[in-house]
């Protein structure tokens, strides 16, 4: 393979073929905290498999494979950096510009980063899938055919601050309890609606001390579905909801959108293609670097089972006998796409 680092930090290898036309096979490598050691870099060493196992093979078309350097997002908080490069949509800032320079690269180099899309004829992800429905059912692999929209918001309760021993329960204008009986019904909407995830993951009350009232209350609010109209439709609830909860108790309630991603639907044809050896479809309910790409080239995910669902923990695991069974379903995918190439 000829291998090399482009301006973000992606490793990139690329494997030649018979023709200039190339099938790009990426994930990520890098991680969050106190992670575990499966999470993108096994889809990394899966694509380097696959080009091992066509054993000097050349398909009609070349493979490149993609370790992307900044998918999480932690360091910056700015997911897909790595993927973003790639199909011309990355702004960057001060922060992450002197992160490259740091780095030995160059960020006015960073367009050289860019695929042309006319000559990938597709995109294959390989992940752990971060959850438990392929355990459960006892599969080890499953095909994504879509991945969930996300809307991300950060709420603000904004009430009193008083005495807690010397201000009566019915005089209060109390941001905790406001926020508290809001993150509930956060939960029954998700539980209420189908294929819906709603989650309060981050709360912050202030003054926070025991013997005050909350003056104002910080919450987060994440929303996910594969049906961008179900999503928004929950948002608009539960954003109402807030307001309801806060006139009824005399809090005042503001919040700011941090993220409106669509639903991002992979290729049906790859999709059909890859079902030839893995006959079970699934929805990702988390983001990868797939729904970068997608609305660029046609894609596909192929996920492996998590045993016991467990994913961003030490305790996150594959079994040998499902990476093999991802290593013999791909190269089983390699050789449908080279035969409709021709």
């Amino acid at each position: 393979m000829r291998v090399g680092v482009d301006a973000i930090g992606n490793l990139r290898g690329v494997y030649s073929g018979a023709s200039e036309g190339r099938l790009i096979i990426g994930s990520h490598i890098d991680t969050v905290p106190n992670a575990g050691a499966f999470d993108g870099v096994l889809g990394v060493m899966i694509g380097l498999a696959l080009v091992e196992g066509l054993a000097g093979q050349r398909l009609p078309f070349e493979i490149e494979v993609i370790a992307f350097s900044e998918e999480e997002g932690v360091r910056f908080r700015k997911p897909f950096l790595g993927s973003l490069a790639l199909v011309g949509g990355l702004q960057m800032d001060g922060e992450i510009a002197q992160a490259v320079r740091d780095f030995g690269l160059d960020p006015e180099l960073i367009g050289e980063a860019r695929i042309d899309a006319r000559r990938v004829i597709g995109y294959l992800e390989f992940h752990i899938e971060q959850g438990p429905v392929l355990d459960e059912a006892d599969l080890p692999l499953g095909v994504v055919e879509a991945i969930v929209g996300q809307s991300r918001f950060g709420l603000t309760f904004s009430g009193a601050a008083n005495h807690a021993g010397t201000t009566p329960m019915g005089r209060r204008r109390d941001a905790l309890a406001a926020a508290a009986e809001w993150v509930v019904a956060v939960e029954a909407e998700g539980l209420h609606v189908d294929g819906l995830v709603a989650s309060v993951g981050s709360i912050q009350a202030f003054p926070n001390a025991g013997n005050v009232i909350a003056g104002e209350v910080q919450v987060s609010l994440d929303v996910r579905h594969r049906a961008d109209e179900v999503r928004l439709a929950a948002v608009k609830s539960l954003l109402d909801k807030a307001v309801e909860i806060g006139e009824r108790r005399g809090v005042g309630v503001a919040w700011d959108e941090r993220l409106n991603q669509p639903a991002t639907q992979m290729d049906a044809g790859l999709v059909s293609l890859a079902e030839r050896s893995v006959p079970f479809k699934m929805v990702s309910g988390a983001g990868h670097d797939a729904m970068i790409l997608a609305p660029v080239v046609p894609s596909v995910m192929l996920f492996v089972r998590s045993p016991g669902g467990v994913s961003h923990h030490p305790d996150e695991s594959v079994r040998a006998e499902d990476v093999a069974a991802a290593i013999r379903a791909g190269l089983a995918l390699l050789n449908e796409i080279a035969k409709r190439y021709n």
